[in-house]
């Protein structure tokens, strides 16, 4: 936790720019009967009958400093899905920078995939321009990405999308409209606001 709490501390660095990566399961669903639209005095109605598509993996990358957010919607959520994330991150977006990624400690997270995915070589160039920040277990709070897919969610996925193509469409145009309005987060915990807020969670030692 402090680990985290410290990298969110380091001033903005352009060359070694801090990212925060989350992802989560959604859900696709399709209307069974088509719904009445709204008219004058009257809301869109839905029956409550609705048909699965079966799911996919949301991806979120966010440079909470900068306020830029980038998002994809994959099939599957295997290491090979995260290498490739990982590859456009440093390709497209970062190329010939070092980032500091702040991410959850998934079984999928790891450099390990990168070389399951990519020639030794390129792997290996990848992976030395990560230096990985894992949140501990039950901290998932402490990632500035979750509260992104909070909003994202709140904003954009609270109703039914019947596809992985509709998905890519409405959360494209959701990071666009909200790295038009460079809409950031402003993190105020500190590492001593945790040893006093979160007192409880440290180890008692017993002096002799």
């Amino acid at each position: 936790m402090e680990d985290i709490l410290d990298t969110y501390s380091l001033p903005y660095d352009e060359n070694i720019p801090l990212i925060c990566m989350d992802e989560k399961p959604y859900q696709f669903l399709d209307d069974r009967m088509e719904p009445i639209p709204m008219k004058p005095g009257c809301v869109r109605k839905t029956d409550y009958q609705y048909i699965r598509n079966g799911t996919c993996s949301i991806f979120i990358f966010t440079e909470p400093l900068a306020g830029w957010r980038n998002t994809v919607a994959c099939e599957q959520r295997t290491k090979q899905d995260w290498a490739k994330q990982i590859y456009e991150l440093l390709t497209i977006h970062y190329p010939d920078k070092k980032v500091r990624l702040v991410m959850d400690n998934l079984n999928t997270h790891c450099l390990s995939a990168l070389y399951e995915t990519y020639p030794p070589q390129m792997a290996r160039d990848l992976a030395k321009r990560i230096e990985i920040h894992y949140t501990p277990k039950h901290g998932s709070w402490l990632n500035v990405a979750e509260i992104e897919l909070s909003v994202m969610e709140r904003q954009c996925l609270k109703r039914r999308i019947p596809n992985i193509n509709a998905l890519q469409t409405e959360i494209s145009a959701w990071c666009t409209k909200r790295n038009y309005n460079q809409k950031s987060v402003d993190w105020q915990f500190k590492t001593a606001d945790a040893r006093i807020k979160l007192k409880r969670l440290y180890p008692i030692l017993i002096k002799n």
